[in-house]
């Protein structure tokens, strides 16, 4: 069965972005390259909340008309607002997300990439699909934003598999969740 792995960098008080979205704090170096061109081969399939589309689209660089952000990398959209159906390359998907990435689980193919804000973690993690967990975290408080986790109805118990320290004074960790 495919792996849901859940992850991103985060400030030290545990925020995604900025309230505004922003992300111009994140340190990045050979050393993230290198964990993120061990990840990407390992995973076939996105997953991510319609915020997260919303920005991924937003970092597309000027002029260019991008369509799927993650290429040919089968990509689901979670969203209340947007009509389901496929844009752009993008299934945009109105369904339990829960539901919908334990049936992704059961089909053949590489590991699932949830990516994105703690509303998509919390309903994943409380559906009990999230298998791993991969946290690049920044030396940096920043005091507001939007929450890595949000407040959920269970304690999620994790596994230490990786704690790593980084050149440029982040922390990449990898846990497995328990249960």
């Amino acid at each position: 069965m495919r792996k849901v792995i859940f992850g991103g960098a985060n400030s030290l008080d545990n925020y995604f972005a900025r309230l505004d979205g922003g992300v111009d704090w994140l340190l990045w170096n050979d050393e993230v390259t290198e964990i993120m061109n061990e990840f990407w081969p390992k995973v076939d399939c996105v997953v991510m909340g319609r915020k997260t589309y919303d920005v991924a689209m937003k970092m597309t660089p000027k002029g260019k008309k991008m369509k799927n952000p993650y290429g040919d990398m089968e990509t689901y959209v979670f969203s209340r607002t947007l009509p389901p159906g496929e844009k752009d390359g993008v299934e945009i998907v109105k369904e339990d997300p829960g539901k919908f990435v334990a049936n992704l689980k059961k089909q053949k193919g590489k590991d699932i990439c949830a990516m994105g804000g703690g509303d998509l973690a919390r309903t994943l993690l409380e559906a009990g699909v999230i298998d791993e967990i991969g946290l690049n975290i920044h030396p940096v408080l920043l005091g507001s934003g939007v929450p890595l986790f949000y407040e959920m109805s269970r304690q999620i118990d994790l596994q230490l598999l990786e704690c790593k320290p980084l050149k440029n004074g982040c922390v990449y960790v990898s846990y497995r969740v328990v249960n």
